[in-house]
């Protein structure tokens, strides 16, 4: 599940003409079209959603916002099985997609239903690849991605005798190898600081990096044999049992009390997760961005907006999701409330290439579009991905962590809670 994300730095940006869309249908007391659109979290679509009715007479727009993506995707999942309920869009969040994959039934056909004019070079290759169904059924437009960066603390770094420079650093964290020997060599000149915050979390960039996860492409839990997923588990463990993780539990109240002290030193970075660090840590730490990522590029979120088959109007439903999900208005949503544009023209406009950051005194959207575009292949997800990860790896980790459990214990755990979950 990808967390709240805080505003950042707000741009001076034109608005762009809206598309216009005739009516057609009943729905409301005057013959209005009514649409529904459920989102969570801040999406950045309150005034484009005016914007949009305005543009367009004869369609009215009602946002159901929902706070927590986990009380949104409840409440999707639950009025998916009911057979009503449902928005005329439905954001979907990439922790859920593989459940509305597997209820792709369920959702239309964008290919099918949307505006002739939207094809899939609209968006960065993996994020549209990661919309579509095994089968070639596109269920979601996207919005957002989380493209990976490493923050780190350039004042402990220099204190433990390592570069601190977001370049030299960039090489430093050139592969997870560097990462964790560097790791080994803070832990030995800082006894008081750990590396990073918890396993888990660097677990899980790792893993996403995979080509293949915990399933293969027939919905097959792999998790056994395949082999990469063991080799970084061996690595994750092995950093944890040399004392680079400060064993916190992610985004507890004793994590987000770690960033006010010297808790840590590195931390996996999305775009979203800048202002959740400056909140919390205070401007007497010096926070940086490194340039680049291990292993290349690594992804931590995102959401697509899907037209569920309960909507009563889905092509008109397609074409509002369409619009939201353009360049030009992705770009807006980015200004007003910081979800990053899944979008080529938008990771390549001057307005996002500009923004920067003074606290991590960093070029964001520059370095953020980069990593945007060294992300690999989209990974399968099966439809108990998420589910593992949180329920069954995080827990296996942090047990190693406490010392509850042998790493052996923790993967033997991991193998039957991951088979059982799955059925």
């Amino acid at each position: 599940m990808r967390h709240p994300r805080r505003r950042m730095l707000a741009l001076p940006i034109g608005l762009t003409a809206a598309l216009t869309l005739s009516a057609c249908g009943g729905g409301g007391e005057d013959g209005d079209i009514e649409l529904v659109v459920a989102t969570f979290n801040e999406m950045g679509y309150e005034e484009l959603l005016e914007e949009y009715e305005e543009a367009n007479p004869g369609i009215t727009v009602t946002h159901r916002k929902t706070g927590a993506a986990e009380s949104h995707h409840q409440s999707l999942f639950t009025r998916i099985n009911a057979g009503s309920g449902l928005a005329d869009v439905e954001a979907v969040e990439e922790g859920y997609m593989a459940q509305a994959m597997e209820a792709s039934g369920r959702f239309n056909d964008l290919a099918e239903i949307g505006p002739d004019d939207v094809s899939p070079d609209r968006w960065l290759d993996w994020k549209y690849e990661a919309g579509v169904t095994p089968d070639g059924k596109l269920i979601g437009y996207g919005t957002d991605i989380g493209p990976l960066a490493m923050c780190y603390r350039a004042d402990l770094l220099e204190d433990a005798g390592l570069p601190s420079d977001p370049a030299e650093v960039g090489e430093l964290f050139a592969t997870w190898d560097s990462y964790f020997a560097a790791g080994d060599e803070f832990v030995a000149a800082n006894q008081d600081s750990a590396w990073f915050d918890t396993g888990a979390q660097v677990f899980n960039a790792m893993h996403n990096q995979l080509e293949t996860g915990y399933y293969d492409t027939d919905s097959n839990v792999v998790i056994e044999s395949n082999t990469a997923i063991k080799d970084n588990w061996d690595q994750v463990v092995a950093a944890v049992e040399g004392g680079q993780s400060a064993g916190l539990e992610a985004f507890s109240p004793a994590w987000d009390t770690s960033f006010g002290d010297d808790a840590f030193a590195t931390k996996t970075c999305p775009p979203w997760m800048l202002g959740q660090i400056e909140g919390l840590a205070g401007e007497d730490k010096v926070w940086r961005v490194a340039e680049g990522f291990p292993e290349g590029g690594g992804n931590w979120g995102g959401t697509w907006l899907t037209v569920p088959t309960q909507s009563d109007h889905p092509e008109e439903a397609a074409a509002l999701a369409a619009w939201l999900t353009a360049p030009e208005q992705q770009t807006r949503a980015f200004v007003a409330s910081g979800p990053f544009p899944s979008q080529v023209e938008a990771l390549e406009s001057d307005e996002l290439l500009a923004l920067t950051n003074e606290y991590f005194d960093v070029e964001t959207g520059a370095l953020y579009a980069e990593q945007a575009a060294a992300v690999g292949p989209a990974q399968f997800k099966g439809p108990r991905d998420g589910q593992i990860q949180t329920n069954v790896l995080t827990p296996a980790l942090t047990s190693v962590e406490e010392g509850t459990a042998s790493p052996d214990e923790a993967w033997d755990a991991v193998v039957s809670g991951a088979e059982n979950l799955a059925g």
